[in-house]
């Protein structure tokens, strides 16, 4: 089964580089288990975009945007067996901000990945 993490919070600090250096050899681990198979850090929301339908029509709106109370800070993606398993895992990651980030405050939303139209054209039929 496959599922997405996104990690969000209200902080805009980024990790420091004892945080960065966990996470880097949690990652490691778990790719060459094969269990993670995408993940990023993502820019402010400052530098990015927005497209929107709004009674019909598109538009598109550059940052930078209104104040969010929280802010989605990257994602994962794993192939797992099962949500208890994806859990344990999501557990372990905010396990790492609470000993190196200790006044963070943030949520690990895990997700099961319902489909994907890229492994049903690439054959494999998710």
């Amino acid at each position: 089964m496959r599922f997405m993490f996104i990690v969000k919070t209200a902080s805009q600090a980024g990790p420091t580089p004892a945080l960065m250096e966990a996470m880097h050899a949690m990652a490691e681990r778990e790719v060459k288990a094969g269990r993670m198979i995408a993940d990023g850090g993502l820019m402010p929301r400052d530098a990015g975009a927005e497209v929107a339908v709004r009674k019909r029509k598109l538009t598109v709106t550059d940052g930078p945007f209104a104040e969010t109370r929280e802010v989605i800070g990257g994602f994962a993606m794993f192939e797992l067996p099962d949500m208890a398993a994806a859990i344990e895992s999501a557990r372990e990651f905010m396990a790492l901000h609470v000993a190196h980030l200790p006044d963070w405050e943030g949520v690990c939303e895990v997700r099961q990945v319902a489909g994907s139209q890229v492994e049903l054209i690439r054959g494999g039929g998710r």
